[in-house]
Order: C-alpha cells, then sequence, then structure tokens
C-alpha cells in the first residue's frame, strides 16, 4: 500500500494501489445506467441517469430516470420514482415471513433448496409481490432507514437515518424514528399542492437544462409554473 501522504492541513489521502480514486474517475452519467458490478437485479426496470453503488439488489423492481442508490440497498417488489435519493443500507420491502404455519421458516415455500418438493410455494411468494412499494418522485430516504412491505412514500417526501415505516407517507413530508411518524411538512400545504401540479419530474432533459438555476428557489419556482 502506498504511505499516507500529509499536508500542512492535516488531510490524508489513503489508497490502496490497485484502488483508483473513485471520486475523481466515476465520471459523468448517461443515459446508460451506472451499475456496480456487485449489484445483483432480477426482472428489474432502471431508468436513465441512474446510479447504482455497490452491493444494491433489486428485485422485480423499477428505479426510474436520475434516482441513485448509495451501496448496500436492497429494493424488492418496488416502483422508485424520479430523481429519488436513496441512501446506504436502505431496505425497501424486507421479505415477511408465514407466522401463521407451523414453522415460519423458508423451507416451507422454498421447498426445492430444501429437497422437500420439486416446486416452490409459488402463491407465498405471489402474496409477497401483492404487498407492493412505492417510492414517488424526489424522495430522500436516510441511512439505514427500513420501508416496511405495501408502504407508499409520497413525492417530495424524507425519511430519516434508521427509521422504520409502517404506514404511508404523504408527499412532501418528513417522517422518523420507530415506528416512523411524520414530524413536519417540508412546505406549506399551497407549496405542496403546486409542486405536485407542476410535476417538474416528468420535463424533459431539455426543460430541466433551460430551468436549472430556478430549482433552487421554491417560491419563484411555485410562482412561475404552478
Amino acid at each position: 500500500m502506498n504511505a499516507p501522504q500529509t499536508t500542512s492541513l492535516n488531510y490524508i489521502k489513503y489508497f490502496p494501489e490497485d484502488l483508483p480514486d473513485l471520486r475523481e474517475k466515476r465520471g459523468t452519467l448517461g443515459e446508460e445506467p451506472r451499475i456496480h458490478p456487485s449489484c445483483y437485479i432480477i426482472d428489474s426496470h432502471i431508468g436513465a441517469w441512474t446510479d447504482l453503488f455497490a452491493n444494491c439488489m433489486l428485485l422485480e423492481s423499477s428505479f426510474d430516470d436520475y434516482s441513485y442508490a448509495a451501496g448496500d440497498v436492497s429494493i424488492v417488489y418496488t416502483d422508485v420514482g424520479k430523481f429519488c435519493s436513496i441512501a446506504s443500507h436502505v431496505r425497501i420491502n424486507p421479505g415477511n415471513h408465514p407466522m401463521e404455519r407451523v414453522t415460519q421458516h423458508h423451507m416451507t415455500y422454498r421447498r426445492k433448496s430444501y429437497g422437500f418438493d420439486e416446486e416452490d410455494d409459488e402463491e407465498f411468494f405471489q402474496w409477497r409481490r401483492n404487498a407492493h412499494c412505492s417510492i414517488g418522485h424526489d424522495v430522500w430516504i436516510g441511512h439505514g432507514a427500513i420501508i416496511m412491505p405495501g408502504v407508499t412514500v409520497g413525492t417530495g417526501a424524507v425519511i430519516g437515518a434508521g427509521a422504520v415505516v409502517t404506514k404511508d407517507i404523504a408527499p412532501y413530508e418528513i417522517a422518523v424514528g420507530v415506528p416512523g411518524r411524520p414530524i413536519r411538512k417540508r412546505f406549506d400545504d399551497a407549496t405542496i399542492e403546486k409542486l405536485l401540479s407542476i410535476a417538474w419530474w416528468d420535463w424533459d432533459r431539455l426543460t430541466i437544462e433551460a430551468r436549472f438555476d430556478e430549482l433552487r428557489d421554491v417560491g419563484s419556482f411555485v410562482d412561475k409554473y404552478s
């Protein structure tokens, strides 16, 4: 390994010789999704300008344009909207077990793996699929949060780090804690209604580029485009 390099500002830069400085070499996103080779993706749709960091898993889910997941994120039977920011170690729609059976162990539905049957219990897996999760557009989910099966998180919402969300969260609400509960809204109701009607996340690339500088001021933005 390279020896640590120090400066007069006590800045330390320390990387193994065989690893690039990822902050400098990740490059610019584009129409092709950027997916780390360690990701595990099954029967899922991934949009343009998306970024999946290391060890993410998507199962029968959609992950729409401009959204990113910052590593070790599990997304199962879920639709994720556009412009979502998902921190590391988030889990969306963790698997339920059949508590009503004699045993809740997965040998009763993953039967083939244990040699108990030639077919798995597809009815059970369909029960899991029916508890679909929905994440709106421009949602921020903090580190280590868990979105439980069947939950809808509305557009513009914020889920605090470590929250366990068991009930639906309305658009632009901020939810924290275990169980997750709303503590306030990002904006007043009138502004929220205008933002939802504008639906800027559905603008095409050229429109976003032309109006990009206006995305920083909510007041003038909703006055101009609502």
